[in-house]
């Protein structure tokens, strides 16, 4: 898949499931309940152990219906053990020069966690595709209102502080996507289901 159908795909729905699974069978339950509320873009944190194995099982069990990729990524390390292992997109909780070096030269979506305005501008200047504000409940939606002022051209994605409750103002103020944790993945496949349909229903509200 090319880069920019990948980045396509998770702007198109707005919404990145952000897992943490204990084991392949847990993810798989997760990514189907997701998947049938319209949510097909799944991050598997490195913070658990063997998470290499378990994105390698996603792609080989779902292909190219779920966009699978590598979260809580820290070095180019671990990057390109993701990618090696069928990630389709990078997301660390901070910006990392090597790691953005490394997936330009593999042509691999990278999202880099940032807070302050210079860390954007470093992390655009050397291609991070989209800037994860993170933590973004230390902030909240209005937040995004102030980046987009000096940086209009920012691609931004909150993760942290995202709910059904305030979705739609991340949105409204400018973000491409959401990623959204224990809000959208904790409950049964029934209720992670339910969950999903609505926050891909109010991100197309919100984009109206």
């Amino acid at each position: 898949m090319k880069k920019f159908e990948t980045l396509k795909r998770i702007q198109d729905v707005g919404v990145v499931a952000v897992v943490r699974a204990e084991n392949e069978e847990k993810a798989k339950n997760i990514a189907y309940a997701c998947m049938n509320g319209g949510i097909d873009s799944i991050e598997i944190a490195f913070t658990v152990p063997g998470a290499h194995k378990v994105i390698e099982a996603l792609v080989e069990e779902f292909g190219e219906r779920l966009l699978v990729g590598a979260g809580t990524v820290l070095d180019s390390e671990t990057a390109r053990i993701a990618i090696l292992s069928g990630a389709k997109y990078i997301v660390s909780p901070a910006f990392d020069l090597d790691t953005a070096k490394l997936c330009n030269r593999y042509q691999i979506p990278y999202m880099s966690g940032c807070m302050t305005i210079t860390e954007m501008i470093q992390a655009m200047e050397v291609g991070v595709d989209i800037i994860k504000v993170f933590p973004g409940s230390a902030f909240g939606p209005s937040f995004i209102k102030a980046i987009k002022g000096p940086l209009p051209q920012a691609n931004l994605m909150p993760t942290g502080g995202v709910s059904l409750e305030n979705v739609d103002q991340w949105i409204k103020n400018g973000c491409i996507a959401v990623g959204v944790g224990g809000a959208l993945t904790k409950g049964s496949k029934e209720e992670i289901t339910e969950t999903a349909k609505q926050f891909v229903g109010k991100v197309k509200e919100a984009r109206k």
